[in-house]
């Protein structure tokens, strides 16, 4: 009867200790799915027309040709749609949707889609795709995934983003009232305020988070000083600020700058965390390590991940300016003018990121090394 009480007493133990483990990524799981549900239905939230497309009917195929040679598909569909919000709900209504097998400016329509609509009487032309559901339906898996591998950690990591993006919104919300006069110097405090953030809810607020947020901010502040002393030495030559997208009466200089900064901010952090993480484990798994022997395996850590994030960095860039470029060159631009109108400035943001990993590595190694004092000898004076 004592072993049978005890037994018991230890599966209720284990029972309670997964509980409050696994607690938090079922409410995770199960409330994220029923929020995908709400939005997959909440049609009737929206003031512009929602419909569901019920038919597809394509209608005719003509081919096309360019100046430069180049070839393509049009394709007209015949698109039967049901309202599911407005006074006209429920109504059946019909449009024509001309995609390109491209798909450069267009797409075709699928049955059981949603779709935003534009109405004109009894005539109705599609906006685009109501996207609201693939995008909180990516959220929850991200979340779910978070939580699922590292629980409150993972929690905490999705809340710095949310959180990062609010101040974000309300950095341009301020940006807008001051029409653009001081962006830059709105996005330089943004900077600080993101990285504080950001390392205080991961890190907690202790000696690592100070170390990892002084390299942050240190390395990030001399790439971009070295980056704005080559660009005044070589005056800017080979820089085409005019090719920022989107820009109109800002000034494009200041606007690259903020945004360089922001990208270089990123890639600092994410080196500077590995390294000073890596050696506090080390300094409590060996106490009596040196400041020297600190320093050394900072540095070792450091060109470890220096190459891949650098790689990882550019294929970013890559990845981002192919398309448009890939367009320019079929469009008879050459590589000179492809690559001067899309990738000069990401080449250059790359490399001034490029410049603050690098010196991430003896900044995070030195000052971690510097404030992390061994443990004194007994005995010793």
């Amino acid at each position: 009867m004592i072993n049978f009480g005890l037994n018991l007493k230890n599966e209720m133990i284990i029972m309670k200790q997964w509980w409050q483990r696994w607690w938090l990524t079922l409410v995770v799981i199960i409330g994220g799915g029923f929020v995908v549900f709400g939005v997959a239905h909440n049609a009737r939230l929206y003031h512009t027309p929602v419909a569901v497309v019920t038919q597809v009917k394509q209608l005719q195929t003509t081919k096309e040709k360019d100046q430069f040679n180049n070839q393509d598909r049009a394709t007209t569909q015949r698109v039967t749609l049901r309202l599911l919000n407005g006074k006209r709900q429920g109504k059946t209504l019909h449009a024509t949707n001309t995609y390109s097998q491209s798909n450069a400016y267009d797409q075709p329509y699928h049955t059981g889609q949603q779709v935003l609509l534009n109405l004109h009487g009894k005539s109705a032309a599609i906006q685009g795709l109501k996207r609201d559901t693939s995008i909180v339906l990516l959220l929850w898996l991200a979340l779910s995934l978070l939580v699922l591998t590292m629980h409150w950690t993972g929690l905490i990591a999705f809340l710095s983003v949310v959180m990062n993006l609010v101040l974000f919104l309300l950095a341009i919300k301020l940006d807008l009232l001051w029409h653009s006069n001081h962006f830059l110097v709105i996005f330089s405090v943004l900077t600080v305020i993101f990285a504080t953030l950001t390392l205080w809810l991961v890190l907690g607020w202790g000696r690592q988070m100070g170390i990892t947020l002084a390299t942050t901010l240190s390395g990030t502040l001399v790439a971009i000083l070295i980056s704005l002393l080559v660009l005044q030495l070589t005056n800017h030559r080979g820089l085409y600020f005019e090719s920022v997208q989107y820009v109109t009466q800002v000034a494009p200089r200041p606007l690259f700058i903020a945004e360089t900064i922001l990208g270089s901010l990123g890639a600092v952090m994410d080196e500077s965390t590995d390294i000073v993480a890596t050696l506090f484990q080390l300094k409590t798994e060996q106490p009596n390590i040196t400041t020297g022997q600190l320093f050394k395996s900072g540095r070792k850590v450091g060109q470890a991940i220096m190459g891949p994030l650098i790689n990882v960095l550019f294929l970013i860039f890559v990845a981002d300016t192919f398309p448009l470029a890939v367009l320019f060159l079929r469009n008879g631009n050459s590589w000179h003018y492809t690559f001067s109108m899309n990738m000069s400035l990401g080449v250059t943001q790359s490399l001034i990121s490029g410049i603050g990993i690098v010196l991430a590595v003896p900044l995070a190694s030195w000052l971690t090394s510097l404030w992390i004092r061994p443990r004194q000898k007994e005995g010793a004076a």
